[in-house]
């Protein structure tokens, strides 16, 4: 049975899967970027979580991180495009099905990649907060 933040990832994975862009979760970043964008889900670190004792229950901000990266002429706009549908994603269901409380992006850190021989790539880091309680 997989635990509480398996299933937590493998649904916001699923979730990003569905946009047009290539879903990966904790690859490497492939040789070739396709033409609709490419998203890579890192599963990121749980932190120390707050404990309340009756009954035991652990109360995690798990912070994981969308990689999401474009290349082409038309980067800028492609790259625009992909991560207003990674919000609007996030979005439409704040608690991923009820799995868990919240999921909030942060402002995401845009940067050019110089390719020798291609085009240059856009790329982001889109730091998730999953808020989540276990036992």
């Amino acid at each position: 049975m997989p635990s509480t933040r398996e299933t937590i990832l493998a649904a916001l994975h699923a979730r990003l899967s569905a946009l047009p862009a290539t879903g990966l979760r904790g690859e490497v970043l492939p040789e070739r970027v396709p033409a609709e964008g490419l998203l890579i889900l890192r599963d990121g670190e749980p932190g120390e979580p707050e404990v309340t004792l009756s009954p035991l229950a652990f109360h995690y901000q798990h912070r994981a991180e969308i990689e999401a990266v474009v290349q082409g002429a038309d980067r800028d706009s492609a790259f625009d495009t992909l991560c207003a549908s990674i919000g609007a994603v996030l979005a439409t269901d704040r608690t991923l099905g009820g799995l868990c409380d919240w999921i909030e992006a942060e402002a995401l850190r845009p940067v050019d990649l110089a390719v020798e021989g291609a085009a240059s790539l856009k790329a982001a880091v889109i730091p998730v907060v999953l808020h989540y309680t276990t036992a």
